[in-house]
C-alpha cells in the first residue's frame, strides 16, 4: 500500500518509482559543474599567484619590529640595532593619541634603544651636574642620536635639532615601545612617586599631561599583566588540560559505540542526567543566594554593575545577584526542557530508534569517526594561509616619510620628502624645527593602491575555502552511510573502503558542485561581515533609522545563511546518492523533504536536541571534574594541582575543548541520521515493502514505521 502524504506529492513533485537496478550511491557518474569547477581551480591558482606576489612585497618585520624616524627596524640582528630593540620617544608630550604612537606616526624623533629611562631628567640638569661627574652625560647621552658626543652644546641648539630629548621619565617597555610607568598610589596618579615634572624648556609639568598623552595604554598595560598570568597559568597545567581532553574523546568514542546497544537506556538516562544536573545547580544556586542574603555585613546588597569588571571570577561569586542570575537561567532551561519532553516524547522514542540505527552504521563503517581529523587538517591549512597573506599584504610596501613639524601652520607639514636631500631643501628655514621623519609603510604602485581590495578577495576565497572543505566532509560521509543504507543484506552488501570510496566520488565528479554551493554561502558570509562592519561604524551615529535597517538586513542574512547550510547539507546527501548536480540535487532535496516536512520539523530536530544534550552532558561532566580538580576539592590528588593564578583559566580551556571534540565526534553522528533520514524517506517513496518492491531498511525501521502508520490509523478511526 503506498504511504499517503500530508501534502499532495504533485504539488512538490511526483515521488519517485522503484528502480530494481538501483542498489545505493551510483557507481557510473559524469562529472557535475563543470564550469563552476573550472573557475574554482582558477581562483585556486590566483590564491597562490596572490600569496606569492604578497610574499615578494610583504616584510613580517615591520610588524615584529617598531621603527626609527630613519626607518630602520629595532632589534633587527646585523644592524646597528641589534641590541637596540625599544623604541623610545623623544618628547612623549606631542603624542596626544595612542593610535599615533603605535602607528609610529607621532611628530617627534623616534630612537631605537636597549632599554627605557628609570628616572626623571632634563636636558638642562644634565647639563649642570656634567661639571662635577660625567656619569649624569654616560646615562643621558642612550637616548640621544647615535653620534652626538656634545654635552656643552647649546641647549636650544640641541632642541632644534633633535640631538637629544628635553626630557626623559621613567618608562618601561610595552610592545616594544616606552610608555610613562604609571603607577595610582591612593588614587592619585604618579610616575615614580611623584605627580609632576621638569619638562626642560622651563616649564613644570603634570603627570596627567602624561596620561593624556598616552591615554589607555594603562589599561593595556594591565591586559598585557593580566595575559601574562594567563600564560603562565598554561604553562604549568598544559598536561593537565591534555589529559582532560583525552578522556573527553575516550568518553565520546565510548558513549558511541554504546548506542549501537543501548541507544534507548543511553539516552533517556543523558535526558534525566541533564535534568538532575540543571536541577542541583538550580538549588545550588539558591543555597548559595540563600546562605549569601542571611550572612550579617556581607555582600549580598552589592550589585554587578557596582564592582564593574574583575579579572578575579571569585569576586562574583561572594555576590548574591550573581546566583540570584545563575538561578533564573537554569530555571528557565529546566522549564524549557521538560515542555519539550512532555510535548515530544512519541517523536523521542522514534528518534532513538534513528539513533540505534545511525550508531550500527558508524559500528559497520568505523572509519567515519575519525574523517574529523582530515576536515580540521584542511580547514587549519586554510586558516594559516589565509592569515599568512593577510600579513604579509598588511605589510607590503616601502618606507613613505613626511615632514614632521612641531609649528601648526606649516605648510611642509604631512608633505612625502626623501630624508638623503632633506637638508638641501628650503623647509627647515620655513618651518624651523622641522625632520623628514618615517611615517608608515605604503606606495604608490597600482600594486599598493589595491591592497585594501586584495585584502577583501583573501578573505572571500577564504571564506570560500573553509566551507568547500567542510562540504567534502560533509558529501565523503553522506555517501559512506548511503552505501549502508541501501545494502539490502546488512553488512553483507555495504562495498568494502566505503569512505574512501566515497571521498574519491566526490573529488572526481562533484568538485564543481560542492565548490558551487560553498560559493553561495561564501558569498552571504561575506555580505554578513560587511553588514556588521557598517553596523560598527554606525553604533556612534543618531540615524535611528540606517541602525535600524541594518538591523533588519543583519537578521535576514543570518536565517539565510542558516537555511542555506541546511539546504547545502542536505543537497549533498542527495549528490553523494544520485550523483547529480548541485542545483538538481538541491531541488530533489527540497521537494524530499517537503513531502515529508512532518518528519522533518520533528524528527530531524529532535534528533539534533537529543545529540545536543550528549555534547553538554559529555562536556559538563569533564567540566565538572575540572572544576573539582583545579579548585584542590579532590583531596586524593590535591598535591599534583598546580598553582595558577586563575583557576578559571585551564577550566574554561577545558569545557570549550571538551565540546569541540565531542562536538566533532556527535557531527559525523548527525551527518549519519540525516542521511539515513533522506535515505529513510526515498525507500518510502520508492518501495512499498511488498517482494517486488522491498524495503532496503533494517527490520527495526519497518518496525516503527509500522507502528507509526498503525497509530495514524487508530488515530483516524
Amino acid at each position: 500500500m503506498a504511504r499517503k502524504t500530508d501534502i499532495p506529492p504533485s504539488y512538490y513533485g511526483e515521488p519517485r518509482n522503484f528502480d530494481p537496478s538501483f542498489r545505493g550511491p551510483i557507481h557510473n557518474r559524469a562529472c557535475t559543474d563543470v564550469l563552476c569547477c573550472v573557475i574554482f581551480v582558477i581562483v585556486i591558482l590566483g590564491y597562490i599567484a596572490l600569496g606569492t606576489v604578497a610574499w615578494i612585497h610583504g616584510d613580517t618585520r615591520k610588524v615584529v619590529y617598531p621603527t626609527d624616524s630613519h626607518g630602520q627596524f629595532c632589534g633587527q640582528q646585523g644592524t646597528p640595532n641589534t641590541n637596540k630593540a625599544i623604541l623610545f620617544y623623544f618628547n612623549i608630550l606631542q603624542c596626544a593619541n595612542p593610535a599615533v604612537l603605535i602607528n609610529l606616526q607621532c611628530p617627534t624623533t623616534q630612537l631605537c634603544v636597549s632599554k627605557c629611562p628609570d628616572r626623571f631628567a632634563t636636558y638642562l640638569d644634565m647639563q649642570y651636574n656634567y661639571r662635577y661627574n660625567n656619569s649624569y652625560w654616560e646615562y643621558y647621552r642612550q637616548f640621544c642620536k647615535p653620534g652626538f658626543d656634545n654635552p656643552r652644546k647649546s641647549v636650544a641648539h640641541v632642541l632644534r635639532d633633535e640631538d637629544c630629548p628635553s626630557m626623559i621619565v621613567p618608562s618601561r617597555p610595552f610592545l616594544q615601545r616606552c610608555f610613562p610607568d604609571f603607577i595610582t598610589r591612593n588614587g592619585t596618579l604618579t610616575v615614580a612617586n611623584k605627580t609632576d615634572f621638569k619638562d626642560g624648556l622651563g616649564k613644570t609639568r603634570s603627570v596627567i599631561d602624561l596620561r593624556k598623552a598616552a591615554n589607555g595604554i594603562t589599561s593595556l598595560l594591565d591586559a598585557k599583566e593580566v595575559g601574562m598570568k594567563i600564560f603562565e597559568d598554561y604553562a604549568s597545567s598544559w598536561y593537565w588540560i591534555l589529559l582532560g581532553l583525552v578522556i573527553t574523546m575516550v568518553v565520546s568514542l565510548a558513549f558511541i559505540l554504546l548506542l549501537r546497544f543501548t541507544a534507548g537506556v543511553l539516552l533517556w538516562l543523558i535526558i534525566f542526567g541533564v535534568i538532575a544536573v540543571v536541577g542541583y545547580g538550580i538549588w545550588h544556586c539558591y543555597w548559595e543566594f540563600s546562605t549569601l542574603r542571611g550572612k550579617p555585613h556581607s555582600d549580598g546588597d552589592v550589585t554587578i554593575s557596582d564592582i564593574g569588571f574583575q579579572t578575579d571570577f571569585r569576586v562574583y561569586l561572594q555576590l548574591s545577584q550573581t546566583w540570584l542570575i545563575l538561578m533564573i537561567s537554569l530555571s528557565v532551561i529546566e522549564a524549557v526542557i521538560i515542555v519539550i519532553l512532555i510535548f515530544l516524547r512519541r517523536r523521542v522514542r522514534i528518534a532513538i530508534a534513528l539513533l540505534k540505527e545511525g550508531s550500527r552504521a558508524i559500528g559497520y563503517i568505523m572509519s567515519t569517526l575519525f574523517y574529523p581529523i582530515i576536515t580540521f587538517v584542511l580547514l587549519a591549512i586554510c586558516i594559516a594561509y589565509w592569515a599568512v597573506i593577510a600579513v604579509f599584504l598588511a605589510s607590503s610596501g616601502d618606507a613613505v616619510y613626511k615632514v614632521m613639524s612641531t609649528q601648526d601652520k606649516c605648510m611642509y607639514a604631512n608633505l612625502t620628502c626623501d630624508p638623503e636631500k632633506f637638508s638641501q631643501t628650503n623647509v627647515t628655514m620655513v618651518c624651523p624645527g622641522s625632520q623628514c621623519t618615517f611615517a608608515f609603510y605604503g606606495g604608490e604602485s597600482l600594486y599598493h593602491h589595491y591592497i585594501f581590495v586584495l585584502q577583501l578577495c583573501n578573505l572571500l576565497v577564504f571564506l570560500w575555502l573553509v566551507n568547500f572543505t567542510i562540504a567534502l566532509g560533509q558529501c565523503t560521509l553522506a555517501g559512506a552511510f548511503a552505501s549502508y543504507y541501501w545494502a539490502l543484506r546488512k553488512p553483507q552488501d555495504i562495498p568494502s573502503c566505503p569512505l574512501f570510496s566515497s571521498f574519491s566520488r566526490a573529488v572526481r565528479y562533484h568538485t564543481g558542485s560542492l565548490a558551487f554551493g560553498s560559493l553561495i554561502l561564501a558569498f552571504v558570509q561575506m555580505f554578513r561581515i560587511v553588514l556588521e562592519y557598517l553596523d560598527h561604524k554606525l553604533k556612534g551615529a543618531h540615524n535611528a533609522f540606517a541602525r535600524f535597517l541594518i538591523c533588519c538586513l543583519k537578521c535576514c542574512f543570518w536565517c539565510l545563511e542558516h537555511f542555506i547550510k541546511f539546504m547545502n547539507r542536505n543537497a549533498y546527501i542527495m549528490m553523494a546518492i544520485y550523483g547529480k548536480s548541485f542545483c538538481t540535487s538541491a531541488k530533489d532535496a527540497f521537494f524530499l523533504l517537503m513531502r515529508n516536512v512532518v518528519r522533518v520539523a520533528v524528527l530531524d530536530k529532535v534528533t539534533d536536541f537529543l545529540l545536543f544534550l550528549g555534547k553538554v552532558l559529555i562536556s559538563g561532566s569533564v567540566g565538572v571534574l575540572a572544576f573539582f580538580f583545579f579548585t584542590r576539592k579532590i583531596t586524593v590528588i590535591q598535591e599534583e594541582v598546580p598553582s595558577l593564578n586563575y583557576y578559571w583559566v585551564p577550566l574554561l580551556t577545558v569545557i570549550f575543548g571538551s565540546y569541540l571534540i565531542a562536538h566533532g565526534f556527535f557531527n559525523v553522528y548527525a551527518m549519519c541520521v540525516d542521511t539515513l533520514f533522506l535515505c529513510f524517506c526515498e525507500d518510502l517513496e520508492r518501495n512499498d515493502g511488498s517482494p517486488l518492491k522491498p524495503f532496503y531498511m533494517s527490520p527495526q525501521l519497518h518496525r516503527i514505521l509500522r507502528r507509526e502508520q498503525g497509530s495514524k490509523l487508530y488515530a483516524s478511526s
